[in-house]
């Protein structure tokens, strides 16, 4: 997970250094589009695995939620300091367990609901309204977040359905055939050195994914989830030395307030689904 969210804030610094020359939808598209590379080996793959019509309903929903995601993201990036983007990208847990109880029938205890009312007690912290201007930039980083909740939510119904090498080939395709019309739309020509920079995103991205994944196959949530706070330290390190962007205490703590209200319903998924598995003693 520390090798995670160093590759993360990496993707953040790169899509930072980029500037708004080329416009967000085309990152994006670029970004995913070079990223095809990676699936190469996954071929075999997915022409094996028979995917329902179903299935090729929820890729595509999945893929049209994380396209709007992504523009988002990468418009945010433009618009708003490395800190704020990161500390507000960790909402999507929230949405994802609100998305859960609304849909899926999932019950809210007490505890998760204060859970959520603390994280967006700290979303609060950070946007701070009617203190400070809320500018476009953190309106869709907000919604972004709303996008990528939906997008692990359908991602929770594809993998329980499929094999999930295949699951995430289908979010590489479906996300760059759903970004290309709106890349087309306000293509500029990029450079050599714009087309290294994106593909070095796409690098970063891939890696970050990956040992997550990892992380998630050698420890619970409830240990993982926590070592994310570092991505926001780096974030606000990286955008005060490299980007000139102020420290802003106030990001900082809202984005631990979030954070710490996501480890607490992690923990309290986990200490469930313990309670569920474990046998009673008369059992025993």
């Amino acid at each position: 997970m520390l090798i995670t969210g160093l590759c993360f804030v990496a993707v953040t610094a790169l899509v930072k250094t980029m500037g708004s020359r080329v416009p967000p939808a085309e990152m994006a598209f670029l970004r995913y589009m070079m990223g095809l590379v990676f699936l190469l080996p996954m071929l075999g793959t997915i022409r094996r695995t028979h995917i329902s019509t179903r299935m090729w309903g929820l890729f595509a929903a999945r893929g049209g939620a994380h396209t709007i995601g992504v523009i988002l993201w990468f418009f945010s990036m433009t618009q708003i300091p490395l800190a704020e983007v990161t500390a507000m990208n960790y909402l999507s847990p929230v949405y994802i367990t609100l998305g859960a109880a609304l849909f899926l029938g999932e019950r809210l205890a007490l505890r998760r609901i204060a859970a959520v009312l603390a994280a967006l007690i700290g979303a609060l912290i950070i946007l701070r309204p009617g203190f400070r201007e809320v500018s476009p930039g953190h309106i869709a980083m907000l919604f972004a977040a709303i996008a990528f909740g939906a997008s692990y939510l359908l991602a929770k119904f594809t993998v329980d359905g499929t094999n999930p090498v295949v699951v995430v080939a289908m979010m590489s395709i479906w996300v760059t055939l759903g970004l290309a019309p709106f890349a087309l739309a306000v293509w500029v020509t990029p450079t050599l050195t714009e087309v290294a920079v994106l593909f070095g995103v796409a690098c970063f991205a891939t890696a970050g994914h990956y040992t997550m994944t990892l992380a998630f196959a050698s420890a619970p949530l409830t240990v993982t989830q926590p070592v994310t706070f570092l991505q926001l330290i780096w974030a606000t390190a990286l955008g005060a030395l490299v980007f000139s962007e102020p420290v802003d205490i106030w990001v900082v703590c809202g984005g631990g307030v979030i954070l710490g209200a996501v480890s607490f319903i992690t923990w309290r998924e986990a200490v469930l689904k313990r309670r569920t598995i474990t046998p009673p003693d008369t059992a025993i």
